[in-house]
């Protein structure tokens, strides 16, 4: 039976049973306006009206009014009026779903009262009500005072889920505005009943409807018993400002100098213009992976960075995280994969804690020196590298549960670290290398490097001028620290360069056929120079995706719908480079500046790197057509 025609048949029986008609009778006394105002105030109340027949109060939103918003940031909350509210947040913890009673029959324990049979007492959970409300063994009879005794057939029991959440504004405490202050926040509870179970994700934000609460466990704290949960959408900027977009047209007719130029100007704040071009120029293909929409969950672009001067490293990741809505730097106290804890409400439910990779969904998660995570935490995180993915184990003994369970949480973020060579357990221990570009990484696990997309190399801050620039930048920096240092700084402003991310990373890119056909030749040409008999192929399949996501993420800070074969170089060209200080060079010889041969100040410079860049291409196409010929890409001429 279809569900219009169950409507259909239900509906007929309200009109023959009465019961549709003293629903019209009851609705009489209000007209449109007084209900709903009735509704929104005296939520609790208004259920009454309805009482002849079930019917459940659903809210889609609320007026836009500043006395319908909860926001948890602003004391003292109004707890005791009872009515909706729409508060917004995101979620950090939740529990397993568990029972509770959704309604009861009681029936008079005096066999020779009247209410001793019947349903005179049906008691049903109102928005709220603690378990006890509903069921307990004091409740009396109205007609003569017997004890009311409950009929366990009659029991329904519905499904309860708690969910925490946190104020979007808090987010700002895991970037680095609190300047290695102490900070506190607190969460606000979530009770998700019946149909609304499972509605929230971990690390999503939502818009919440419900009724303030106050409920006494060991202390005594405000929660929200929800009526709605609506997800929220990001708002996506229309387009960049005037000064990138004049950029943009002057540099249309190449492919490689709008992001040679971003690269150079970028975080200007914290190193001089010229420097650092390498890591500026992945740390922002990395920011245009990420992404708030439904994505697959390959696109995203993990870096590893090994560098000695790590202080400066650590800055410009930092300065970078700021620029997206979910960059989280991972304080060092705290877990970066989901945890578990005993529910504070009593309810027998275990709590999970999202931790900071889930919390930073859609965004970055900076985990900072990958030293000073221990072995176990190393593990995880190559498992979630390469699996994208989080299992957490729930122990039934631990938790008074009869059985174990486990939940599976998607993890959608690109994660940077970085590796002090300068450490003196690292300098005591480094091992000259017999080949050509190979970088000794040996104190950090082989399968550990390889699970990360990028490997880059950053111990010079500029080819030509290693310390200089930097040296005269932190001078100016400890002279005048909020000062504007270059020209770049005043045209390209922090709010320029996160408008311009906003909007480049949730453009819909798609491959061109010779870009597919570049990338898949460029793979199997590496797979086949990199494999011995007896360790078989250095590559592993998930390169592959690396590759193509290289490819997008460029073509998206390039600001096109469309991958190039001009894009798939770039690509080529990084990953080529993390492969060689990885495993040495190979016949493909990349330099480790190929992306930035020269400094980028003025246009001849920029035109120099083009042509470079172009000679670069034709070694990739030979390359390609000499270690596996089937997928070779040819000019049109050709």
């Amino acid at each position: 039976m279809s569900n219009l025609k169950m409507k259909d048949a239900a509906l007929i029986y309200l009109d023959r049973s009465g019961g549709l008609q003293k629903f019209i009778d009851d609705c009489k006394y209000y007209n449109d306006a007084e209900l709903g105002n009735h509704i929104l105030h005296h939520p609790l109340k208004a259920a009454q009206v309805f009482q002849s027949i079930n019917i459940v109060l659903k809210l889609t939103h609320l007026p836009p009014l500043p006395s319908y918003d909860f926001d948890i940031c602003e004391f003292p909350l109004d707890y005791t009026s009872q009515r909706f509210y729409m508060m917004q947040g995101i979620v950090i913890a939740m529990t397993t779903i568990t029972k509770y009673s959704q309604g009861a029959r009681f029936l008079c324990s005096d066999e020779g009262c009247p209410f001793s049979k019947g349903f005179q007492y049906i008691r049903v959970h109102v928005p709220g009500a603690t378990e006890s409300s509903t069921v307990r063994n004091d409740f009396l009879c109205n007609l003569c005072s017997s004890s009311l005794q409950e009929d366990r057939k009659f029991r329904v029991l519905g499904d309860k889920q708690i969910v925490e959440i946190i104020t979007t504004k808090v987010i700002h405490a895991f970037q680095g505005y609190t300047k290695n202050q102490p900070f506190r926040f607190q969460s606000l509870t979530i009770f998700l009943r019946d149909e609304l179970v499972n509605k929230m994700k971990m690390g999503n934000e939502y818009k919440i409807v419900g009724i303030p609460v106050c409920v006494e466990t060991s202390q005594t704290s405000v929660c929200i018993e929800a009526n709605s949960v609506i997800l929220c959408n990001p708002k996506v900027p229309l387009g960049i400002s005037d000064n990138f977009r004049c950029l943009l047209s002057l540099t249309s007719t190449s492919c490689w100098k709008f992001t040679a130029i971003l690269a150079n100007i970028f975080a200007s704040q914290i190193v001089p213009p010229g420097t650092y071009n390498l890591l500026k120029f992945c740390l922002l293909m990395s920011l245009v992976q990420s992404s708030d929409r439904n994505k697959e969950l390959e696109d995203y672009l993990d870096i590893l960075i090994i560098t000695s001067d790590t202080l400066l490293v650590d800055r410009l990741l930092n300065f970078s995280i700021n620029l997206v809505p979910r960059g989280i730097r991972h304080p060092v106290s705290t877990e970066i994969f989901p945890t578990l804890s005993k529910n504070t409400y009593g309810t027998g439910a275990v709590s999970i804690q999202a931790g900071s990779a889930l919390l930073a969904k859609g965004g970055v998660c900076f985990i900072g020196d990958i030293a000073s995570h221990k072995k176990d935490k190393l593990e995880q995180l190559q498992s979630v590298l390469e699996n994208r993915s989080i299992t957490v184990y729930i122990p039934g003994k631990k938790f008074r549960d009869d059985t174990d369970q486990q939940v599976t949480f998607p993890v959608q973020c690109s994660f940077w670290s970085f590796v002090d060579m300068d450490s003196p357990s690292r300098r005591n221990a480094q091992r000259p290398s017999t080949l050509i570009g190979q970088m000794d990484c040996s104190l950090i696990p082989s399968n550990l490097i390889e699970a990360f997309g990028l490997l880059i190399n950053c111990n010079e801050s500029s080819p030509c001028h290693p310390l200089l620039p930097s040296v005269q930048h932190t001078l100016k920096k400890a002279i005048d620290p909020e000062g504007l240092l270059y020209l770049a700084s005043k045209q390209f402003t922090t709010e320029d360069f996160e408008k311009l991310l906003a909007f480049a990373k949730n453009l819909n890119v798609e491959l061109s056929l010779e870009a597919e056909r570049m990338i898949h030749g460029y793979y199997l040409s590496s797979r086949r120079i990199r494999t011995d008999s007896i360790c078989g192929s250095k590559l592993s399949a998930s390169a592959l995706k690396y590759l193509v996501s290289l490819s997008e993420a460029h073509a998206r800070l390039s600001l096109r719908n469309k991958v190039l074969k001009e894009d798939v170089l770039i690509a080529a060209l990084l990953f080529e480079t993390s492969l060689t200080l990885k495993y040495g060079a190979t016949i493909f010889c990349v330099a480790p500046n190929a992306l930035f041969p020269f400094e980028v100040y003025n246009e001849e410079y920029l035109e120099k790197r083009d042509l470079y860049l172009t000679q670069c291409q034709q070694q990739l196409q030979q390359f390609i057509a000499a270690c596996a010929p089937g997928t070779a890409v040819f000019s049109n001429d050709e």
